[in-house]
């Protein structure tokens, strides 16, 4: 690689990672407070919420990446042109790969960054968060023994328990149980404990209140009541793996007992064709941004900023592929389009690139953008005279 090859990679990779960092920061920060819950809810330390907020991590990567990329590609590019730098380059008779290898280089090493992570990393992170709350949602014993607060452990379902002695005797204990909606049981013990070899949560010396649609309530005091938790247990303990949740081996060959993949086979298929082209987005905006920056451009020509332009590009793309990625999930008729959308825009690209011409506005939004532009500046020109 040549000294002006490396001067242009150096100055797009430091641009990319300028736009990624920030904007990565802020989507992590934000899809891992919409997990808060698993501390305020569960009782779980502070600790595994920031194990959960790390393994959100590389859900966000692939998304942030292609465009952070055509962010550093055009802003770096557009910088080079403003300063003279790309009509020096092109003048002194050097070739267009001069430009393109580089940045090409450097799409094709972040697609198979893409590919590993949207593989490998995130399948294995997705099951871990997903046995974590399972896990937090199971810890009965760490959600109920919180003192003087009501804990929710499940649909229309609250505990609350007043103190907590030695020997893990719980006392004062509520229990709001509304979720057969034929009935509403209420029931208050003095003491109790959880039995975690039976998933029971056993009371004793209280009373259980049960509550009919009509209004009728009746009474019952008892000893000692065993209120299982057993099936709620059980089902909050099993971590329901989605098919994004399921590695890329998995995908290709799904085991025909999974519920999941019985009640939804062609999610398991969406999402297989998709970590088989998502991958190449990187790429896909390089060459998107190439298109739109890389040639050398007068000051005086009529045209958007190359970021703006690019972004507006790169955003139609992904929507596009982001509808037929979701129409895939109800109709396998979608998922030749995930494919032809990539391959088409590459093939424009290129052709665009090592064509004779130059992507630019049509002719009628130049003369009106001119024409825009010379209004504004007789009008920041114009003084008003002063009056004698």
């Amino acid at each position: 690689m040549s000294i002006l090859e490396s001067y242009i990679l150096r100055r797009v990779l430091q641009m990319f990672l300028t736009a990624l960092l920030p904007v990565l920061g802020i989507i992590w920060t934000t899809q891992a407070l919409q997990r808060i819950n698993l501390v305020t809810d569960t009782g779980q330390s502070i600790g595994a919420f920031l194990q959960l907020a790390t393994l959100i991590l590389p859900t966000v990567i692939p998304l942030v990446l292609p465009f952070a990329l055509a962010i550093g590609i055009t802003q770096t590019l557009g910088t080079m042109n403003n300063d003279s730098e790309l009509t020096v380059i092109e003048a002194g008779g050097g070739a267009r790969s001069i430009v393109l290898r580089p940045i090409l280089i450097l799409a094709a090493a972040l697609c198979l960054v893409s590919f590993f992570v949207d593989n490998v990393i995130e399948p294995m992170a997705r099951h871990r968060v997903r046995e974590m709350i399972a896990s937090a949602n199971a810890d009965l014993l760490g959600s109920i023994v919180q003192e003087n607060t009501f804990r929710r452990i499940g649909d229309d379902l609250y505990i609350q328990i007043a103190g907590r002695r030695g020997g893990g005797v719980l006392t004062g204990i509520f229990v709001a149980d509304s979720r057969d909606p034929a009935v509403e049981f209420i029931y208050y013990a003095r003491e109790g404990a959880v039995d975690e070899k039976s998933s029971a949560l056993v009371m004793k010396d209280g009373e259980v209140h049960r509550k009919l649609p009509d209004g009728g309530v009746s009474i019952i005091k008892f000893d000692s009541y065993a209120f299982d938790l057993t099936e709620m247990t059980r089902k909050a303990g099993n971590a329901t793996l989605r098919a994004q949740d399921r590695t890329l081996g998995y995908l290709l060959h799904p085991d025909p007992e999974d519920e999941q993949f019985q009640r939804k086979p062609l999610t398991f298929t969406a999402e297989l064709h998709r970590r088989l082209t998502e991958w190449t987005f990187p790429m896909i905006f390089a060459l998107v941004s190439l298109v739109v920056a890389s040639d050398a451009r007068s000051h005086r020509e009529a045209r958007l900023h190359p970021t703006a332009s690019a972004l507006l590009l790169v955003l139609l793309f992904r929507w596009m592929t982001f509808y037929s990625a979701n129409g895939a999930e109800d109709t396998p008729y979608f998922i030749p389009l995930m494919y032809l959308i990539p391959i088409a825009t590459a093939i424009l690209c290129i052709r665009q690139l090592f064509g004779s011409k130059r992507l630019t506005l049509p002719r009628k939004l130049q003369d009106k953008t001119a024409d825009l532009a010379a209004r504004a500046r007789k009008i920041g020109g114009t003084r008003e005279e002063p009056r004698s």
